[in-house]
């Protein structure tokens, strides 16, 4: 018997534009001219669909050009933040009846929806976090990519699921969904990351209180303007800005949020599982947090790699998008027969590297998000500059914008400093390795478990390297980002996160609870 869901065409990954077809190209300057015309517009709250202004305003600048307003929104009070909550309680009630085919299909509308404006997007993208063409692209795809994998996750898990028949009895096991959501995600994937965890928590049947960086709040407030001109009912995605301190922690710990889903740093990640931890008065469950956090990913080359294939993918893995991906390497662990080698090519491929206004065609690097990044950026390359030999880079670029060189930084001590904190921007310590033992090791010696890489050519090496390597994302003969939805579920472990594979098969579960109905006969 045919189900809903066998009428839905199997999932394909969006492909990313590389802008060799003259027709994108022209599209995507068209579209860098129109939204660049609509900067400094004012986008308001949105609380149960309702558009609410506040004095307090928090801008978004062009990390390219702070001079330039990209938008601004308001800033949330504490008592905006519990009218929310409030609107997303209320709204729950009822939609958490509706349908699953019926949720999924706004979630469907709405990557068809982002399709039609998807230079818009790519250009938002492009001005308020910096990011080059291909790059603004690729956070684009994978959200179009989210939207049209979770749609389809919540069909299968709407269908009957299996159980083992017991004679007298008539059993089933659904799905149902968790309740109010805080959603915060990070600026670094600002489409990617926000439509996916906040597509999951509603096409499971729950309601959100989105709160987005303020580095990236504009385009939250566009998809949230998307997904009430598709007729998503009120109160089911609230679109609250403001800063953490005034809001944050009023979010996480309010008795009414059942569940927190967050991306950002080690340091927030512990805070928000701290604070949820806590019951509050009237508090009626145990609050479930999905947590992606930081990483220092490594990329091993072992004696017998493919040398070119290596510092290529090294190279794309920690500068593209100025390193500011939890994924990005920021560690390549080099076998010592292979080392010098391996720096001198590394040395000139990145001295190949473009770095200025990403949107220019053709600017491989941007700037890093803002100024206090670039301070801390700055004052680490000074750190590693104490703890190795300076290969490249090191410098900040002349201009407005927050541009830094990409830096190499090599001989540099496991334990060392930039070995071991996450930095978060065009930042590659290189560490030489004895043997491929001392290269495991190596990798595994840091607090985080995200990502990794191997290049070598050794079906040994693949196998240790698969038992031993611990990430939540392990890759062989290719760079360490890029992990494509439904074909490398993302997350990771220790203190990179509670391993919540997004994109994966598993990640809606995050976001529902099982319930088995039993039934004598």
């Amino acid at each position: 018997m045919a189900t809903t869901l066998d009428r839905i065409t199997p999932f394909k990954n969006e492909p990313v534009k590389s802008f060799a077809d003259p027709a994108d190209v022209a599209a995507m300057e068209a579209a860098l001219e129109e939204v660049k015309a609509s900067f400094g517009r004012f986008y308001p709250l949105v609380i149960d669909a309702e558009r609410v202004e506040t004095k307090k305003r928090i801008r978004s600048l062009n990390p390219a050009a702070p001079s330039e307003i990209v938008g601004e929104t308001a800033s949330a009070s504490a008592d905006d933040a519990q009218r929310a909550i409030d609107a997303a309680q209320r709204a729950f009630e009822g939609w958490r009846e509706v349908p699953a085919r019926e949720r999924a299909e706004f979630l469907f509308k709405a990557a068809a929806a982002i399709r039609e404006r998807r230079f818009l997007y790519d250009a938002l993208l492009v001005y308020e976090v910096g990011k080059s063409w291909p790059e603004a692209d690729a956070d684009l795809a994978e959200a179009i990519d989210f939207l049209e994998f979770y749609g389809r996750e919540m069909l299968r898990y709407a269908q009957p699921q299996p159980v083992t028949p017991i004679a007298g009895e008539e059993n089933e096991l659904v799905y149902i969904p968790l309740g109010v959501g805080a959603v915060i995600p990070p600026w670094n994937f600002a489409a990617a990351i926000m439509i996916g965890m906040s597509s999951a928590a509603i096409v499971a049947g729950n309601t959100v209180v989105l709160k987005p960086s303020s580095d990236s709040a504009i385009i939250a407030a566009w998809f949230v303007d998307l997904m009430h001109e598709l007729g998503l009912p009120p109160g089911v995605l609230n679109f609250l800005p403001g800063s953490g301190s005034e809001i944050g922690d009023l979010i996480v710990a309010h008795p009414k949020v059942r569940f927190i889903s967050f991306t950002g740093s080690k340091e927030v990640g512990l805070h928000i599982n701290e604070l949820a931890a806590k019951p509050e008065k009237g508090q009626r469950w145990i609050k479930r947090v999905v947590a992606e956090m930081g990483g220092k990913d490594a990329i091993i080359v072992a004696a017998d790699a493919d040398l070119d294939a290596a510092v290529e993918g090294v190279a794309v893995s920690a500068f593209g998008f100025q390193g500011q991906k939890c994924s990005a390497c920021s560690r390549a662990i080099v076998e010592e027969p292979l080392y010098d080698a391996f720096l001198e090519k590394l040395r000139e491929r990145v001295a190949k590297i473009t770095v200025g206004d990403p949107s220019r065609r053709g600017t491989y690097m941007g700037p890093v998000i803002n100024a206090k990044a670039l301070e801390t950026i700055s004052k680490y390359i000074d750190v590693g500059k104490s703890e190795g030999r300076l290969v490249a880079g090191g410098k900040r670029r002349e201009g407005d914008g927050y541009f830094l060189e990409p830096t190499v930084i090599a001989d540099i001590s496991p334990n060392a400093r930039i070995a071991q904190e996450e930095i978060f921007g065009p930042v590659l310590a290189v560490i030489k390795a004895r043997d491929f033992n001392d290269a495991l090791a190596i990798a595994n010696g840091t607090e985080f478990g995200l990502t990794g890489s191997v290049y070598t050519s050794d079906e040994k090496k693949i196998e240790r390297a698969t038992d031993e390597f611990f990430v939540g994302n392990l890759y062989f003969n290719r760079k360490s980002t890029g992990a494509m939805v439904g074909a490398h579920p993302f997350g990771g472990f220790n203190m990179s996160g509670t391993d919540s594979k997004a994109g994966g098969r598993d990640y809606l579960l995050l976001y529902l609870q099982a319930k088995t109905v039993s039934r004598k006969v």
